[in-house]
């Protein structure tokens, strides 16, 4: 089931409280989510496999490119799909073509309005009036983050499941091995603890993982765009970077329940996010039209920090 919606409406959030896990990351800060997450839901007698989706935005580089066709492959690949809906901007909540079109035309299309505790009762009425008559359909009215009308939504997705066999086993909640979480709690840290636009000029990709030792062992660098973006990572004297391994240290060992050693570089990676071959270096889904075009450049040395 795709979870799909414009940048920020709140879908990591609701991925997290349907299936009681954290899985996705979740910052204020729009667009955080690059990659298609799944989670999933297994009762008694169902299983729902969630897939928290980059927000449906006008792409302006590459990455975007590549976030957009994620989510719209999501949306061609789910037997259902949930359009998640912001009252508290109600003027952009809805997507933009192609996405709006591909939604209008599908028959198993759940519309929900997220952040039912952030708006005015007529401007929750208003946005469901607009979601009825684009979509026919009455949309739920949820809050993510306190899990009002949650439960609901979910019983009325299980109740539009195909028949089928379990997909995973029952006691799986995720799909993506560990080291991409790892990364990705790294990547939140990151977009707590920096602002303006070094988050987004920012990819972390963990180059080793030793789960074996005590404690778990783990090597991983951080890209950025520009030797500038660098230097504030970093910081005065280390103090950045290492106050960043402390604290994505904290979120990591909680997440796998066990110690660990975490180490961080950080390197430059010049036009990381328009360079198809450098999206294909760090694992990201280059467009079909992009595909035959130019490499990645090389990054350059880095600066470590261990924790």
């Amino acid at each position: 089931m795709a979870l799909v919606g414009r940048p920020n409406v709140g879908k990591s959030t609701l991925l997290n409280t349907l299936i009681g896990e954290k899985l996705s990351i979740v910052t204020p800060r729009a667009q955080t989510t690059r990659e298609r997450v799944l989670g999933i839901y297994t009762v008694e007698d169902a299983q729902i496999v969630f897939v928290d989706t980059p927000g449906l935005l006008e792409p302006r580089y590459l990455l975007q490119e590549s976030m957009l066709e994620q989510a719209l492959l999501a949306l061609r690949e789910s037997d259902l799909a949930l359009l998640l809906l912001d009252p508290t901007d109600p003027e952009e909540t809805f997507p933009a073509a192609p996405a709006l079109d591909a939604l209008r035309r599908r028959r198993d299309l759940l519309v929900a309005i997220n952040k039912i505790d952030l708006a005015a009762p007529e401007t929750l009425d208003r946005l469901a009036a607009w979601a009825r008559e684009l979509f026919g359909v009455e949309p739920f009215r949820v809050s993510a983050a306190s899990g009002q009308g949650t439960g609901e939504l979910r019983d009325a997705l299980v109740a539009r499941l195909p028949a089928s066999p379990l997909l995973y086993p029952p006691d799986e909640i995720a799909v993506q091995p560990v080291r991409f979480f790892v990364a990705e709690l790294v990547r939140e840290t990151i977009f707590e603890d920096y602002h303006a636009e070094v988050p987004y000029a920012t990819v972390v990709r963990v180059e080793e993982f030793h789960e074996a030792e005590d404690p778990i062992l783990i090597r991983a660098n951080i890209f950025v765009e520009r030797e500038s973006q660098k230097a504030i990572l970093i910081g005065e004297r280390g103090a950045g970077i290492k106050r960043l391994g402390q604290r994505a240290r904290e979120k990591i060992e909680a997440f796998v329940g066990a110690r660990v050693y975490l180490e961080l570089w950080v390197k430059s990676m010049p036009r990381w996010r328009k360079q198809p071959g450098a999206l294909r270096l760090l694992g990201y889904a280059v467009p079909r039209e992009q595909r035959g075009s130019g490499g990645g450049r090389s990054s350059r040395g880095g600066e470590r920090a261990r924790s």
